[in-house]
This record gives structure tokens, sequence and C-alpha cells, in this order.
């Protein structure tokens, strides 16, 4: 005879038209539920931004053919770099490369941008050039893995993760941490995941670089529940199952982790299945993304149910592009990619200020790493970690302003340096967290996201 449908049965059968997104990403519940006590409360201070949206590149854009003018670089074009290169280089290159791009200045700050990015471009006086970023390793696993964890050699919890468990959600009913179309290669799910920290700050997974997050469709955010003899006994054999297991562990973290992503999924299914129903938005903002041209679409929609799920409460959300990771044809995919993403990220810009939501969002852009201006082959770039541009714009960063300084031909950051550490540091400094504060106790020792390096730049936070 089956057993009584108690609240906790309800909640997971409730939740199997989510749980295969459930299953897979452990997500975050309460605000302060889970925050380790040396911390002493959360935020540390008064933050300027709330929330967090990623934009990131895939593969590493080229900073010198978007927001690096290098006027020296077309004056020398054809000639050999005039100082050493690095001792440690991911592939041979040869003599200076000129971008194929034009440079203009744009907006009161002046901004120099390319003309892959037009409409980026108009959003100059938003934007904050950290212009100084560099990591230290040339390859895209690596690099990927510093970029999102602090870490390129050792399993370490996510930027996102770190978020989460330091200010949990803005909203019970959604995750405190999103991804978006993530890449699953270069470190896959460790860019997203939670390595030591509790498991339910793990982000949430919708679609992949393979896989568009439209084919998510509404009805695989509702419950199937429905009281059929066949839904009753799987109801009870998972109940025995976790019963079982609890009472050989007692107390275990995992299991309950992943009972409390049931009763998560069962919440959102109030509150999700409209966040991704974009076929009811007005033309106007369909158009303001791009999601009706076919080579903007995608991107568009991951930039629209960004602004979206900012607004209900998320408190990071990343959005993954790619693939700039151009050895050959530079002009012919770097024009392909931008052109992908222009307009949305213009579009997320306008609306998030429109929505009265850019102040206190805070939005950045940028890859792992930059590229060589020395020439690969004959028309490509190879990776260059050494420097490269990223920006920031909203959530209280230093709008229309420049940071930062490279060499004449973009080979290496110069002055006001900007490590991945301290792009860290100042990331959770924009949200009211002391990186030094915001630690886990893990194997005998504190971590956090910025180890034990990072200083925050405290000239792009605006007075």
């Amino acid at each position: 005879m089956p057993l009584p449908l108690s609240r906790r049965r309800m909640l997971m059968g409730a939740a199997t038209g989510f749980g295969s997104l459930a299953l897979r990403s452990i997500m975050a519940e309460e605000a302060m539920d889970n925050i380790h006590d040396s911390q002493n409360g959360l935020p540390h201070f008064v933050s300027r931004a709330k929330r967090v949206i990623f934009l990131f590149m895939h593969g590493g854009p080229s900073h010198i053919d978007t927001f690096d003018h290098k006027p020296l670089l077309k004056r020398d074009h054809g000639k050999p770099l005039p100082f050493a290169k690095p001792r440690v280089q991911f592939a041979k290159t040869g003599n200076l490369l000129a971008s194929p791009w034009e440079f203009k200045q744009h907006g009161q700050s002046g901004h120099w941008v390319s003309e892959l990015f037009p409409e980026v471009a108009k959003q100059s006086d938003k934007l904050c050039l950290l212009k100084s970023i560099h990591g230290s390793n040339e390859a895209h696993g690596g690099a990927l893995l510093k970029m999102h964890t602090g870490s390129d050699t050792f399993v370490r919890p996510s930027m996102g993760a770190w978020i989460s468990y330091g200010l949990g959600t803005e909203n019970k009913n959604l995750p405190a941490f999103i991804t978006l179309q993530p890449t699953l290669g270069h470190g896959g799910v460790q860019n997203f995941g939670t390595a030591f920290l509790p498991s339910k700050h793990q982000g949430v997974r919708m679609g992949h670089r393979d896989a568009s997050i439209s084919d998510v469709g509404i009805p695989d955010l509702i419950s199937s529940f429905s009281d059929t003899a066949e839904q009753e006994r799987d109801l009870f054999y998972l109940r025995k199952i976790n019963q079982l297991r609890l009472d050989q562990t007692g107390s275990d973290a995992d299991l309950e982790a992943r009972i409390e992503s049931f009763e998560l999924a069962f919440r959102m299914q109030m509150e999700a299945p409209p966040l991704f129903d974009v076929a009811k938005e007005t033309q106007a903002t369909k158009s303001l993304y791009g999601i009706e041209d076919e080579l903007t679409a995608s991107f568009g929609r991951q930039c629209l149910l960004a602004a979206r799920m900012s607004e209900a409460g998320v408190r990071f959300v990343q959005c993954t592009h790619g693939y700039w990771d151009q050895h050959s044809n530079l002009a012919k995919q770097h024009s392909k990619l931008a052109h992908e993403v222009d307009l949305p990220i213009a579009g997320l810009l306008k609306d998030l200020q429109g929505r009265g939501l850019l102040d206190e969002t805070l939005v950045i852009w940028g890859g792992e790493f930059g590229r060589t201006p020395t020439a690969q082959g004959k028309d490509g770039r190879d990776h260059n970690p050494h420097a490269f541009t990223w920006w920031m714009a909203g959530g209280g960063v230093r709008p229309g302003f420049s940071y930062g300084v490279t060499d004449d031909y973009g080979y290496y950051a110069t002055r006001q340096k900007v490590h991945v550490h301290d792009l860290h540091a100042t990331i959770l400094h924009l949200l009211g967290v002391d990186h030094e504060r915001l630690t886990y106790r893990y194997g005998g020792r504190d971590f956090r996201l910025t180890d034990v390096a990072g200083d925050v730049v405290s000239s792009v936070v605006s007075l």
C-alpha cells in the first residue's frame, strides 16, 4: 500500500518536470543560510551593486582589435616586435599585424572603440574600461579556470558560487546563480561549480554551447506530477531510497542538498516559466535585443533572460558566447562574432537603464585572455595572457572611465596593472564584500576566491 502523500513526497514529485535541471545543478535558497561564522555577516559594507551579469566571451577576443587602440601597430605593420616576446608562448608568431578595423572615439568619454562594435560604442559613456588585465596561463583550460575560480591548477569554487555563498539570492523561489549556455570544455563544470562549498551554490546550467536555451521549452519547466499508480510507486521508492541512505550515513549534506533542490524546483515552477517565455515580449524589446535576427537571436535571448532574471532577484547570471579563438581568419571570424553580440549587449545596457536596474547591476564583459599583436600565420593572432581588456558598466563603477595601460603594441600590461585576483577583489568590493573576509574553512585552511592575493582597484569605483 502506498505511503501517505507527505509534504516532502509531494514536493519531490511535483518537481519532476524541472528535475532534469534541478538534479544537475544544486541551487541556492536563502540569502544567509550557510555563511561562515568568521564573516560576521554580509555584506561587509554598503554595496554599490546588488547583482552581477557576466558576459563571457569564450576563446579570448582580441583587445587590440576591440577596445585597446594601438596606432603604432598600424604604422609598424609587418615589422618585427621591437622587444622580447614572452619566454613561454602558446605558439610561434611572426611580425606585427595591424588591426583590420578602424578605431574612433565615442561619447563624452572619448573611449576608443573599433568598428567591430558600433552599437556598444554608442554606450561608451556607460563603460569603465580596464585595459591592463593580466593572467598566468597561455592555455584556454587553465585561463578559463583562473578567470572563473581564481586558480588554474586546483579545483576551486567558481566566482558565481562564492557570490551565492556570500550573499545568497534575493528571491527564495529562484537560484542565486544561473549560467546560460556555458562551455562544457576548458574546465567544464568547474567553471560554474562549488568544489568544497555547499553544493547548493553551484550554478544552474541552462543549455550549453551546442544546445541553445531556446531548446528549454516552457513545458520543461512545469510539473508533470499526476495522481497515478506509477507516479505513486516512483515517489514511494524515491522516499525509501533516501531514507535508507540517511539511515546508513546519518546526516548527509549532499543528499539533503538534493532534496532542497527538489523543493526549490517546486517553487520555481511559479516563477521560472514566465521568465523564459519571451514570445510575449513587445516588438520593441525583441528589436532592442536582436531576437528576430538569425545572427543575433541566440545571444540576444541570453541577454534578455539575464535582464529578466536579474530583475527577478537572481544574484549572478552568466551569459557565454564564443568561440573567439582566431589563430587564423581573424578578420572574418571576429567580424562575425562581434556582430552576434554587439546589438544584444547594447540592448542589455539600454534595457537595464530603462528598467532602473543599471545602477545596482554590475555588468562585466571579457574573455580568458587577449591576443598577440604579432601574427600567427597570415592573418591570425595567438593567445596573450599578458595584457587584455575587460569592461564594466553600472553597479558602482565610474562610467566613461579608462584604467590601465599596455605597451605601444598591446603585448604587455605596463602601468596600473590589474591581475585576475585584483579583478575578483574589485567585483566583490562592488557587491559590498571584503574579499579577504569571504572565506570557507576546508582541509584545515581558510580558502577564498582571491587565494592569498588581490587588491581592490579603487580608482574604478564611483565616488
